[in-house]
């Protein structure tokens, strides 16, 4: 049985998909995927033993000059591969527009959620066939569970298996003991854990006898990675590098500190004993998912706001929030303190040491 998952972007979308994967071809053992992405998560999914081929997709590039992708033929050459092969099945994952005008534009039965369960309910236009989640459902259970619909099966929510196996990432066997990823990157600044915080949370580390690992990929993220080098000569920051590189690094590590980004979810479904930091976002349905996860949120009543700016008024007015030696900016971030997020780190590092792994399925956080 061959398949088509249509799951473009983005980071953390695409990895929330592996674990169905992972069910449906434990549960049919004939079946294979093609899987449609974003160019720039290519790597993802060719990473699961299940998919066979990888059809990359470039609307993030494509939409700032339309005109150009038709004349180089891009977008010609896309729909030909689509058209390559008929197959069994056709599952938009994404539930937006251009996921299901994909979907159509491929040769099989398409099928996703319902218009009352998807994101843009006129990309249900494009299907044969519906199926209806409940939102309340943690990201990845809602995809989990639309393959059980579809393939007709049950799996076990308390157990999640990303199909990533040892042996897939170079230098898995170069473990480095006491060594630390630290993602500060994200896409809002109300996201953002105070850059001091870090500066004290990579102190703390070095006092501790770890080294800190620090990525960027802009030139935002450089300069704070810079600021955290003064931390101490325990701090290496690492140029940009590809998603395979950045797994192979993050299987050789102790742990990981992360705010809302997708790199978080990469570290999650590596099993990679992990602190993510969440203000105006919520984890409760599209947070980190698998072994060794905790979650820090803030108690105030206004988060999570799911706004790109602190809309608190009364918090920046007056300064409740603001800490002795810096203002703390966003405001919501105060009450999870360096001291907090490494006792939650040490702790998800010991649960890591008691239990492989490659030995257990990923538990329910």
């Amino acid at each position: 049985m061959h398949v088509l998952l249509i799951k473009m972007s983005s980071l953390g979308d695409v990895i929330h998909a592996l674990p169905a994967v992972t069910d449906a071809r434990r549960m049919r053992r004939n079946i294979r995927f093609d899987w449609v992405v974003e160019e720039n998560f290519k790597e993802i999914p060719s990473w699961h033993p299940a998919v066979d081929r990888v059809i990359p997709v470039a609307f993030r590039r494509w939409r700032k000059n339309p005109i150009q992708a038709w004349r180089s033929g891009e977008l010609k050459k896309f729909h030909h591969i689509l058209k390559e092969r008929h197959y069994d099945l056709v599952i938009d994952a994404q539930g937006l527009l251009k996921s299901g005008i994909v979907s159509r534009l491929s040769r099989g039965l398409t099928l996703g959620l319902s218009n009352s369960t998807v994101r843009e309910p006129i990309a249900t236009l494009f299907y044969n066939m519906v199926y209806t989640v409940p939102w309340q459902q943690h990201a990845v259970d809602r995809i989990r569970e639309l393959f059980s619909r579809a393939f007709n099966y049950s799996f076990d929510y308390d157990h999640c298996d990303y199909g990533l196996r040892s042996g897939t990432f170079r230098g898995q066997q170069l473990i480095q003991e006491k060594t630390l990823v630290f993602f500060h990157g994200t896409t809002w600044d109300s996201k953002l854990w105070p850059d001091q915080y870090w500066l004290q949370l990579a102190r703390i580390a070095g006092r501790e006898g770890y080294r800190v690992k620090v990525l960027w990929g802009n030139a935002v993220e450089e300069k704070r990675a810079k600021l955290l080098a003064k931390a101490g000569g325990h701090v290496e920051v690492i140029a940009p590098m590809g998603l395979t590189d950045i797994s192979t690094l993050l299987t050789t590590c102790s742990g990981a500190v992360a705010v809302d980004t997708g790199l978080g979810h990469l570290a999650a479904a590596l099993s990679v004993p992990t602190v993510s930091i969440y203000g105006a976002s919520s984890y409760k349905l599209t947070g980190t998912w698998g072994n060794f996860q905790q979650h820090l949120s803030p108690g105030l009543s206004c988060s999570p706001c799911m706004s790109k700016r602190c809309l608190n008024k009364e918090l920046l007015r007056t300064g409740q929030y603001y800490g002795e030696e810096f203002d703390i900016k966003p405001p919501c971030f105060a009450d999870i303190a360096p001291e907090l997020v490494w006792k939650s780190l040490l702790h998800q590092m010991e649960k890591g040491q008691v239990t492989h792994p490659e030995q257990i399925n990923a538990s329910v956080y």
